[in-house]
């Protein structure tokens, strides 16, 4: 979306990446202005996906570019108003996902109800507002709510890597022997 928006040519947000754009846009942005279907309504799980939503956005900036009258890559005067709206559907979606997570694991005592945590990592950790949102969450619900700081919430190769190293430490799923193991690379 701070692709479509061409963000990097915003004055505010030159130097920042994308998501970090959006959240800074978003803080003086209404975001009534715009309402987005939140992704997957339909179905009752867990999984993530935001294609439907990036749709959206994309032929909601269309039509705004045809009434402002520019072209793809200059900045809509609306600009604020659809990174705020696509920040709280995006939020919302998470919060919903993972609030069935947790019920899922709870109700089949996957999670001990007495000690739950919710871990929060990775790039969409570092945005307040979906950092918030699921802090509420996780309190609502009686979980403890976790989240490194924003400066250790950038890269997720990073973090995978990082979790591989505990797991060698604690000797926990880790194949000592990949004999017999096929996998393929994409």
């Amino acid at each position: 979306v701070a692709r479509r928006l061409s963000l990097r040519k915003h004055p505010e947000c030159h130097s920042m990446a994308g998501g970090k754009a959006i959240e800074h846009l978003a803080q003086t942005g209404n975001r009534q202005r715009h309402t987005f279907r939140l992704p997957m309504q339909q179905y009752r799980n867990c999984d993530f996906s935001f294609s439907g939503l990036q749709n959206l956005v994309n032929k909601a900036i269309i039509q705004k570019e045809k009434e402002e009258g520019i072209q793809e890559g200059e900045i809509l005067s609306c600009v604020k108003d659809i990174a705020a709206a696509v920040q709280h559907a995006v939020a919302v979606h998470i919060i919903q996902r993972t609030y069935r997570a947790m019920l899922f694991c709870i109700k089949n005592s996957i999670l001990s109800s007495k000690n739950a945590t919710l871990v929060v990592s990775g790039g969409v950790a570092s945005n307040q507002y979906i950092q918030k949102g699921l802090q509420t969450l996780a309190d609502a619900n009686d979980f403890a709510f976790l989240c490194p700081p924003p400066r250790l919430c950038t890269d997720n190769g990073v973090m995978i890597a990082w979790n591989g190293i505990e797991r060698l430490r604690a000797g926990l799923g880790v194949l000592h022997s990949t004999d017999g193991i096929r996998y393929e690379p994409k």
